[in-house]
C-alpha cells in the first residue's frame, strides 16, 4: 500500500494537535474534582459526535461513513477510549511532570511497533529522534520512579494504548476518509462512556463552573484527532508522531503561565533536545527531489485519488 509523504505539512497539522491535546489537558484537571473520568469521555464524545454529524450532513460529506470495517474501528476506538480514560485518571493521581513523562513514551513504541503493524522502516534517524525525545522528555520531567505507584501504571498503559491507536489509525487512513474516522471515533467513544458512567446508577450533569470546560474538552478532543488523522494521512506514522514529544515543553510553559509552576534550565535544554530529535526525523522522511520515477507517479495517483 502506497502513502503520500508530506512530512512539513504534517508537521503543520500535528502542531494544531499539540495545541488542541495541551488544552484538553488543562480542561480536564478542571473539571476532574466533579467529574470522573467516564463523565468526562461522555461529554466529550457527544460533543464530538453532534459536530461531525452534523458537519457530515451540511456538507453532503454523510456517504464517506462506511461500515465494512466496523471491528477495526472498535479495535482502534476500545484502545484509545482505554488510554484515554487512563490517562485522565494519572492526571488526578500523580503529579504531572510523572504523567508526561510516562505519556511520552508513546512516540517509542509506535516507532518500534510501526516495522512490524505497518511495514515502515526502522532508521538510524527515527531511533536518534526516539532517544532524543526520551532523553528530553526526562531531563525535563524528572519523574520519582522509586515506588510503584497505580497513577505511574496507569499513565504507562496510556502511552502503550496511544500509541497501537496511532497504529491503528494510520491503518485506517488507507481505506477510509476522516470523516469516517471521527464518526466512528466519536460514536463508539461516546456508547462507550455512556455505558460505564451509568454502570452504577448515577451521572452528574454539567454544572455552570464544568460546562465551558466540557465544552472545551468536546472541542480540543475532536480538534485535536482531526489534525492527527490528517497527519498521519500525509506522512509515516514513525516520521511524524515523535513530533508529539513538542506538548511536554508546552505543557510545561503553560504550567509556569497559568499555575507559576518554576521554569528552570533543565526545561530548556530538554526542549532543545526534543527540538533537535524532530528536526533530524523530519529533514531524514522528506522525500528526496530526484526519487524513483515509479514510485513518484504512485504516490502521485494515491494523492489525486
Amino acid at each position: 500500500m502506497t502513502t503520500s509523504n508530506h512530512p512539513l505539512l504534517a508537521a503543520s497539522w500535528m502542531i494544531g494537535s499539540i495545541f488542541a491535546f495541551t488544552a484538553m489537558a488543562v480542561a480536564g484537571r478542571a473539571v476532574s474534582p466533579v467529574h470522573d473520568t467516564f463523565e468526562i469521555m461522555t461529554w466529550r464524545s457527544l460533543i464530538g459526535f453532534v459536530i461531525i454529524t452534523a458537519y457530515a450532513l451540511l456538507s453532503k460529506r454523510g456517504h464517506e461513513v462506511r461500515f465494512n470495517r466496523l471491528p477495526r474501528h472498535l479495535m482502534r476506538n476500545s484502545l484509545h477510549f482505554t488510554g484515554q480514560n487512563l490517562w485522565f485518571w494519572a492526571l488526578t493521581a500523580i503529579p504531572f511532570s510523572q504523567v508526561f513523562a510516562l505519556e511520552f513514551t508513546s512516540p517509542i513504541w509506535l516507532i518500534m511497533l510501526a516495522p512490524i503493524f505497518l511495514g515502515e522502516r526502522l532508521t538510524r534517524a527515527k531511533l536518534i529522534a526516539a532517544a532524543l525525545g526520551f532523553a528530553g522528555t526526562l531531563i525535563v520531567a524528572r519523574p520519582d520512579f522509586t515506588a510503584f505507584d497505580p497513577g505511574i501504571a496507569a499513565a504507562a498503559l496510556a502511552a502503550l494504548c496511544f500509541a497501537s491507536t496511532n497504529i491503528a489509525t494510520k491503518a485506517l487512513t488507507w481505506h477510509e476518509s476522516i470523516i469516517s474516522i471521527m464518526f466512528w471515533l466519536t460514536g463508539m467513544q461516546l456508547v462507550m462512556g455512556l455505558t460505564l458512567a451509568g454502570w452504577d446508577g448515577q451521572m452528574t450533569l454539567p454544572t455552570a463552573q464544568t460546562l465551558p470546560w466540557l465544552l472545551l474538552i468536546g472541542l480540543a478532543g475532536l480538534t485535536a484527532h482531526f489534525c492527527l488523522t490528517t497527519a498521519l494521512s500525509l506522512a509515516p506514522a514513525s516520521v511524524i508522531v515523535p513530533m508529539d514529544f513538542l506538548r511536554l515543553p508546552a505543557a510545561f510553559a503553560i504550567g509556569w503561565f497559568l499555575y507559576n509552576e518554576p521554569l528552570d534550565p533543565a526545561i530548556i535544554l530538554g526542549a532543545a533536545l526534543i527540538l533537535a530529535g524532530i528536526t533530524i526525523n523530519l529533514r531524514a522522511g522528506k522525500p528526496p527531489g530526484s526519487g524513483n520515477v515509479a514510485t513518484a507517479l504512485q504516490n502521485k495517483n494515491h494523492d489525486a485519488a
